[in-house]
């Protein structure tokens, strides 16, 4: 789950901050800002993609339009959390938590959560996944519709390909192709995990990918620095 910078409310030309008349209106501006991603499965999408409410707009009306509960969803993951309310402090969020220390990409579309947290954080990590079926697999759940855990498979596969050619043809251009077929592929996630030893493919993974918080990583992508989300940041 990449973690993301969302940004201050958007403003107009005056400074003064944009009021929407509906929450579909700001969807524009969190593409702008994150990109065309689903901000918990990290899906590549264009028109499907929607708005979604951290905290659901159902039983939490005063928080319909506003910025900050505001996220980028695909179908699976926003049908799946659904209207259920919750406790933020329950899960971790991409746009508040360093999340790229909490859950680990591996083949096979496996997502899987860092051993390094202690009990509290590991069961944290295990409700966050839950919350969204980013959890289902056919192993586990042989009945699943959505193909999302595919998709991650896909691109482990595609990204180890990259890789392999990167090593027998290690030129500028094609590291910028492969950040090209990154961000047309989506998954930021898988392809830092793939690459997680070339400070110089993830220092680009993460320019590339709108919103992507830098403080949630240090100059060899092996813990984070100083980070302005909260309390995750394992040391």
């Amino acid at each position: 789950m990449r973690p993301i910078d969302r940004g201050a409310h958007p403003v107009n030309l005056d400074n003064t901050p944009i009021v929407f008349p509906e929450y579909s209106h700001a969807r524009q501006f969190l593409i702008d800002q994150l990109g065309e991603y689903c901000s918990y499965c990290e899906m590549h999408l264009d028109a499907s993609l929607a708005v979604e409410h951290v905290k659901p707009k159902n039983p939490n009306p005063h928080l319909a339009l506003a910025w900050d509960n505001f996220l980028l969803s695909c179908t699976n993951c926003n049908s799946i959390k659904g209207d259920q309310d919750i406790n933020l402090s329950d899960y971790y969020w991409p746009d508040s938590d360093n999340t790229s220390q909490v859950f680990c990409y591996q083949r096979g579309g496996v997502i899987q959560i860092n051993l390094a947290l202690n009990a509290n954080e590991q069961l944290i990590a295990t409700k966050t996944l839950e919350l969204t079926g980013l959890t289902r697999t056919p192993i586990n759940n042989p009945t699943a519709s959505d193909r999302r855990w595919n998709n991650r498979r896909e691109a482990w596969d595609m990204a180890e390909r990259a890789r392999q050619r990167l090593l027998s043809a290690d030129t500028q251009e094609m590291r910028e192709q492969i950040v090209d077929t990154a961000r047309a592929k989506g998954y930021w996630s898988v392809w830092m995990a793939v690459f997680a030893d070339d400070a110089d493919i993830c220092n680009r993974l993460i320019d590339a990918f709108p919103g992507t918080c830098r403080f949630c990583q240090d100059t060899h992508f092996t813990k984070p620095s100083y980070c302005m989300h909260k309390d995750i940041c394992i040391s």
